[in-house]
């Protein structure tokens, strides 16, 4: 059973405030009004606290929501394309924004101001403790503890600025090890690996069109090539080639519980927007790449986890689609939206796939709808109907 869902009641404090309050938030402030700054001044006033909240964003800003009933909490007005991950914690998420990554306290529906300041701010990893940021506008990575976050003041952690700017992801190791990608504005070519005081001691450049990271049981790590996987683990790099000369995993989703990586899979270098059909699957010990088709098409907000290390896809077909990462066998298919299309703009909103513990949340932005299952039994556990379409959706994960 998801006791994190599905157990915590929502405060009658916080149902009382659904949909209420409008915090108004800019891209350079610290994210509260005056009124908000006098409340959270005063020794007496309590923020009401919502439990395991979900943030999802809308054209304008961003919902935060009971993460039982799905119901609102609070609006918060920002303006500007907005992008939502966990934090590592049980209270916040990192939002990037058109200025930097800002904290967010999703559980008290309020900006910590803790800001990450930099132009296109990308990727946000989750592993083994720490949370890293990799702002592509800079090539900066920060590291930090997300425990950390829960006094309000930004976490003093590690840093480290890539050679050049690019589009790129970072984690670090339970060991210390730091996993960057290299690359620059037109191309990237491969990952390095730094100790704990940033000096580089494994490099390869063998992956073109380096995106995306995942880790696996056993703590191996990999990032997307646009031929293959590479992966790192036990201190070496390994190649695991496509079948197909071009052959991009751009995106992929990995488990504590499974050594097996799920990845999208693409074949037409040429295409304006490619709708693949197949999905990867990497076994990280064998080094080995497996194919499936699904006989539907997804998108890069389709993939994740389930709390056995079960392979989760949401097809444009309107179904979850529950995998055997093992064997590939699809063991169970959950209707859960309407058919849908990818559009073409990867910025346009689209249905999108967070999952947390037992939990599958499933956004339908045609119908301003937000969905609640149970991937065990397939049980829509809950659904709500919002005043505007979400694009992003996220929610708070502890633990990592």
């Amino acid at each position: 059973m998801n006791t994190s869902t599905r157990n915590r009641a929502f405060t009658a404090t916080a149902l009382a405030l659904a949909v209420s309050t409008v915090l108004t938030a800019c891209g350079g402030g610290d994210g509260t009004s005056s009124d908000t700054k006098a409340a959270k001044d005063s020794p007496s006033a309590k923020p009401a606290v919502v439990k395991d909240p979900l943030v999802a964003t809308f054209d304008g800003g961003l919902y935060v929501l009971d993460g039982e009933s799905l119901k609102p909490a609070k609006t918060i007005e920002l303006p500007g394309f907005n992008r939502v991950n966990p934090a590592g914690d049980d209270d916040h998420v990192i939002v990037s924004t058109d200025a930097g990554f800002r904290v967010l306290n999703a559980a008290e529906q309020i900006f910590t101001g803790i800001t990450y300041e930099g132009a296109k701010p990308g990727h946000v990893v989750r592993h083994a403790g720490k949370t890293v940021l990799f702002t592509d506008g800079t090539g900066e990575v920060n590291v930090f503890d997300p425990a950390d976050l829960a006094d309000g003041k930004k976490p003093e952690g590690r840093t480290y600025t890539s050679a050049k700017a690019h589009h790129g992801v970072a984690i670090e190791l339970s060991n210390g090890e730091l996993l960057s990608t290299l690359g620059t504005e037109e191309k990237r070519t491969g990952a390095l690996v730094l100790d704990k005081n940033n000096k580089e001691i494994k490099r390869n450049e063998d992956c073109p069109g380096v995106h995306g990271e995942a880790a696996a049981k056993g703590e191996a790590v990999a990032v997307g090539c646009e031929d293959g996987i590479l992966i790192y683990k036990d201190g070496k790099f390994t190649k695991v080639a496509a079948p197909d000369d071009y052959g991009r995993i751009g995106n992929q989703a990995g488990s504590d519980t499974s050594p097996i990586l799920l990845g999208d899979y693409k074949t037409d270098a040429d295409a304006e927007l490619e709708r693949p059909t197949r999905i990867s699957l990497i076994n990280t010990e064998t080094a080995k790449l497996r194919l499936v088709d699904l006989g539907t098409s997804y998108s890069f907000r389709s993939l994740g986890r389930g709390p056995h290390g079960e392979a989760l896809v949401l097809g444009t077909n309107g179904t979850l689609h529950v995998i055997d990462p093992g064997t590939g066998k699809v063991e169970k298919k959950i209707p859960v939206v309407d058919k849908w299309q990818e559009p073409l703009d990867w910025q346009q909103a689209r249905p999108t796939l967070f999952v947390r513990d037992h939990t599958a949340y499933v956004s339908e932005p045609g119908k301003r709808k937000l969905h609640a299952v149970d991937i065990e039994s397939g049980e829509k556990l809950a659904s709500v109907t919002l005043p505007k379409s979400t694009n992003e959706l996220s929610g708070v994960i502890a633990g990592h």
